[in-house]
């Protein structure tokens, strides 16, 4: 089975998954219009249209209607990179601390300061989940898999989704974030990154080492896409980092319940 013939399938309808970040977003207005209280200036609306988009566009990248080797490549582009970072943007954890119970919001602060959620908020691991679930699915028989198993297909997506999600929120999120490091080591990981994505996306273009099914001019059209505008979403992940970035107030900073005890000015 082709990449192209795998196209053809994917075609065949709007997949229902593609309703699921429509319905987030829906739950995610209702509470952000909650916080519209009487004195206070409430959610801010950029972080609604940030989590508007990035819910549009999970949907399309969901309901994208195949195209060959290219078409995933925009699929990647869309789950792994452009809309996990306006989901993020879109800081629905501090929202989502302001609507729960005081109870449950310092029950959430205090799994947020677990040792092993230490280590899974390290733009690193991000980086290792991102990047290298890219060499992983393109150089090894992963991604030939995919065609013939839908599963293993919505499984990978599902780790596009989740893995651009954890390095946007770990490089550039507003949401609190336990120990996250200092912003020159966020730009050296980001950095790593940029270079990681273009390493694979040459191997692709040159047919080197790559484990595809496609045609020379399918695998140098998807790599160029790959390459520009994986470079594009990255550039928009390092003015993320810069515009949310905030002065440290010191090395002890801690995360405080204070965001989970009712509407707070905005962070």
């Amino acid at each position: 089975m082709t990449a192209a013939d795998h196209a053809g399938h994917a075609s065949g309808g709007f997949p229902a998954t593609a309703f699921v970040p429509l319905v987030l977003f829906w739950f995610y207005l209702a509470a952000a219009l909650r916080q519209r209280d009487p004195g206070e200036a409430g959610w801010r609306h950029a972080r609604t249209a940030a989590f508007g988009l990035g819910a549009l566009l999970l949907a399309a990248g969901l309901a994208w209607p195949g195209g060959g080797f290219v078409g995933h490549m925009w699929q990647h582009l869309l789950l792994g990179m452009f809309a996990p970072l306006a989901l993020v943007l879109g800081a629905p954890g501090t929202l989502a601390l302001r609507t729960v119970s005081r109870r449950t919001g310092r029950a959430a602060l205090r799994l947020l300061r677990h040792p092993a959620v230490r280590v899974l908020a390290h733009p690193a691991t991000g980086l290792l989940l991102t990047a290298g679930g890219l060499w992983l699915l393109y150089l090894t028989p992963l991604y030939r898999a995919t065609l013939s198993s839908p599963l293993l297909h919505d499984l990978v997506h599902a780790h596009f989704v989740l893995s651009g999600y954890l390095f946007a929120w770990a490089v550039a999120g507003p949401d609190p974030g336990p120990h996250r490091p200092r912003v020159p080591v966020r730009l050296v990981v980001l950095g790593v990154a940029v270079t990681a994505h273009a390493a694979i996306a040459q191997l692709l273009y040159a047919g080197v080492l790559v484990n595809v099914p496609a045609t020379v001019d399918e695998l140098r059209a998807g790599a160029t896409v790959m390459y520009y505008f994986g470079d594009l979403a990255e550039i928009l992940l390092a003015l993320a980092l810069l515009v949310t970035w905030r002065p440290e107030v010191g090395r002890g900073t801690r995360l405080t319940p204070r965001v989970v005890q009712g509407p707070l000015p905005n962070s």
